[in-house]
Formats: structure tokens, C-alpha cells, sequence
């Protein structure tokens, strides 16, 4: 069969398929596409004559084009179709108005046409339309349209995306909705990805975060909604589930698991990692709008007797498994809280000196059950990035940081705003 060239599905959607002699056989209502390589190719055209529907084979075309489709067939040699076969993917009825992820604009946009090329004797689709230009040839308008945006000196692109960042993003086909690979995907920002998951269905949304590794569906879960997190975890397998929040940072798992239904809490809280699950344990038992609820129990904290020398080869070790490092804590034998130091002044300082001859004493600590405005009132009044929260024998139970108290007050959506800076 010739090559057709180039053409988009729009063009040949209800145009006449003529037989040998040059009858109408019917007109495009769809196409079926399969695994193709390189891409996917065209396997068969519906048409409709009278109401029905027919399967006409590639290997049934002689002249493919969007001026001429022409068949070695006649209607006889036809089956009859039945298009409510779900198996199959047709490219009308299962991509056309589907959501795709655009990567690189980070948000939702629409399928408004499909591209399809000639390629090897095959029809392969190339390329997603998701642009106005798209919507226009849909609606007919295309060149009347380039012709008025000449006139006025403006050029209107194309916007396509290749089909080779396009992938299913469920197996059922009848349902399916589109995104680039998760590769792609997880070198977004997590609030970005929160964002595009906030833009897609439920069930979409849980597809993705599916797809992505643990580390990237743990930073993007951080960044939605506690109503979004706690749909997205509950419906989980348990397992999973337990992965992604081993990734979290404790205090933002805790905050997840507290908002789930008790059973569920405690199916996923069974299969964390025990150290883990205590560091959690410990956390919802603080409520929530104190100081024991905003902390994190991640921390770096040093005997007051280690060198500054020994310290900066310690925390080299230990940092990397710290989400925020804002100061070394320095504690006495019993492990009670006796000062801090600044990473700044640890690195000025001389390495043979211990943490008690260059540590800071006089600090602003909290209790756990002091209020969440409370601890704002302080931060902000001390200008620091984190305070310490201590319980009644002054033993370190966890920090405040800043970016706690921003989110407490910062409502979502400015919140990935802050985030993404």
C-alpha cells in the first residue's frame, strides 16, 4: 500500500471508505491501534454503513490518505463489529478528550487529535495533539483559521506531544488515560507532582502514584491535602503503603497515619520497620496542634564531651538520614539537653575543642503540650529555624523547625508555592 504521509485522526473520522469499484463500503467511525514497533500502528478501521459497523483490516487498504481511503475489499468480505468490545483500544473512543500529564508544562491537558504517519507499509500514531489547532481541525475550522490569524500576523503552533513519552497509565483500555514514564516523572518537583495528581480523578491519581518508585510517591503523598493523602493511602495494599512511609520523615508520617481509620492505621503501622513505627508510636501520642505535634524526634544530637573534630565525621554519617539539619543538640551523660551549636559554627570552630567549649547554653526550649501559636510566637520572635521540645527533666524529645510552622499556617496551595522555590 502507498504511504500516506502524514494526517490526524480528525481528518478521516466519518469520510468514505470506497471499494473497489469505487462504492462507499461505509464511513471512519474509529481505528484500532496495537503494539507496533516503533510505535503503535493501525490494525483496523471501523466503519458504519446504515447503522452498523464493520471491521475493515489494514491489510485491506490499498490508498490510505485523508483526500482518499480505498479497500480491496467489498462489503460482503466485511464482519460486522461490535463497538462495545472493550479489549480493543480505538483511538476515538479511548484517547480523544483523555487527560494527558504534560511534563514539561507540569499540568493536565486534554487529547484534542491524534497524529498518525506512514511508516513500513504501516499506519503508526506519532504523536498526541493537545493544542487549539487541534480543537479546530476537530471542529473543522483549522484553515479558516489560519488563514484569519495570517491576516492578523499570528502564529498559532502546534502542540504536540510525542507518542514515545506517552504511555498507559491504566491496563484497561476502555478507560485509559495517558502520561509521560515514570522516569520522566519522578525527576519532577514532588509539589509539582502533587499538583498534577490534585488535577486527575481518584482513581487516576492512585494509578499514579502507583507507578512512581517509593522515594518520589513518598515526597509527592507529602505534599497533598490530608483528605487526598488519606483516600490515596487507605486504599492501598498495607505493604505499600508501609514502604511509602518509611520514606516519609516521621512527623509527616505520623500526620498521615493519624488521619487514617484506626484499623488501617494499625494494619500499615505492622508492617513498618519496628524502629521506625516507635519513632511514629511516639508522635501520635502528642496531639496535634501542640508542640509535640508539630515536632519531628529527627534530629542530630552529640554528647557534650565528643570533639568538634570527632562531631563533623559523625554528622558526615549521619546527615544524609536527617530530612533538615539546622544544629548540632548537645546533651550531658544522662541525655538531657544542654546546648546547641550552629553547622556554621561547628565548621569555624577548632576541630580539637569539645561541644561544651563552643556550644551555645542559653536556649529557647519548648514543652510538648505548649500550643501550636505558641511555638510560632516564638520562632518567630527568636528568628530561628528550629526549637528544641524537651520534656519536664529536660530530656530532648525532638525539634520545631520553621518550615513547620509555615506549613500550620500557609493554606496548601501556597504551600507548594513556598515549596517549589
Amino acid at each position: 500500500m502507498p504511504l500516506f504521509g502524514e494526517l490526524f485522526l480528525s481528518e478521516i473520522l466519518k469520510k468514505p471508505v470506497l471499494d473497489p469499484r469505487g462504492d462507499e463500503l461505509g464511513k471512519v467511525k474509529d481505528i484500532a491501534i496495537i503494539r507496533g514497533e516503533p510505535l503503535p500502528k493501525v490494525d483496523f478501521l471501523i466503519i458504519e454503513n446504515r447503522k452498523k459497523t464493520y471491521k475493515l483490516p489494514w491489510s485491506g487498504l490499498n490508498i490510505f490518505s485523508k483526500r482518499i481511503m480505498a479497500s480491496t475489499l467489498t462489503r460482503d468480505a466485511l464482519k460486522e463489529y461490535d463497538f462495545g468490545v472493550e479489549e480493543d483500544l480505538l483511538a476515538a473512543r479511548d484517547l480523544l478528550d483523555k487527560q494527558i500529564v504534560d511534563a514539561d508544562g507540569v499540568k493536565v491537558v486534554r487529547a484534542n487529535d491524534i497524529k498518525l504517519e506512514g511508516y513500513d507499509s504501516n499506519a503508526i500514531v506519532v504523536a498526541v495533539d493537545v493544542g487549539v489547532r487541534g480543537i479546530l481541525r476537530r471542529l473543522g475550522f483549522e484553515r479558516r483559521g489560519d488563514s484569519m490569524l495570517r491576516l492578523l500576523r499570528v502564529h498559532l503552533p502546534y502542540n504536540l506531544i510525542s507518542w514515545n513519552y506517552i504511555q498507559p497509565l491504566q491496563p484497561k483500555l476502555s478507560t485509559i488515560a495517558l502520561t509521560v514514564p515514570g522516569q520522566m516523572v519522578s525527576e519532577l518537583h514532588p509539589a509539582d507532582l502533587a499538583d498534577l495528581i490534585s488535577q486527575v480523578s481518584h482513581e487516576e491519581g492512585a494509578q499514579f502514584i502507583q507507578n512512581l518508585d517509593v522515594e518520589t510517591a513518598a515526597d509527592a503523598i507529602s505534599e497533598l491535602e490530608t483528605d487526598v493523602q488519606t483516600a490515596m493511602i487507605s486504599d492501598m495494599d498495607p505493604a505499600r503503603a508501609a514502604d511509602i512511609i518509611e520514606e516519609m520523615p516521621p512527623d509527616e508520617a505520623a500526620d498521615v497515619i493519624s488521619a487514617l481509620p484506626a484499623e488501617k492505621a494499625k494494619e500499615i503501622l505492622e508492617q513498618v520497620e519496628a524502629e521506625e513505627a516507635e519513632d511514629i508510636q511516639e508522635l501520635l501520642g502528642h496531639e496535634h496542634d501542640t508542640a509535640g505535634g508539630l515536632m519531628t524526634n529527627e534530629f542530630i544530637a552529640y554528647k557534650s564531651g565528643t570533639s568538634v573534630g570527632d562531631a563533623m565525621d559523625q554528622f558526615k554519617k549521619d546527615a544524609p538520614e536527617i530530612e533538615a539539619v539546622y544544629y548540632i543538640y548537645v546533651l550531658d551523660e544522662e541525655g538531657k539537653l544542654v546546648g546547641a551549636i550552629s553547622l556554621k559554627e561547628l565548621m569555624l570552630s577548632d576541630p580539637g575543642l569539645t561541644l561544651s567549649e563552643v556550644m551555645e547554653t542559653n536556649l529557647k526550649v519548648l514543652g510538648p503540650e505548649e500550643d501550636e501559636m505558641k511555638v510560632a510566637a516564638a520562632i518567630s520572635k527568636y528568628n530561628l529555624v528550629a526549637l528544641p521540645v524537651v520534656d519536664a527533666e529536660g530530656s530532648l524529645l525532638g525539634i520545631v523547625t520553621v518550615d513547620d510552622i509555615v506549613d500550620m499556617i500557609l493554606p496548601p496551595q501556597a504551600k507548594r508555592k513556598r515549596k517549589k522555590l
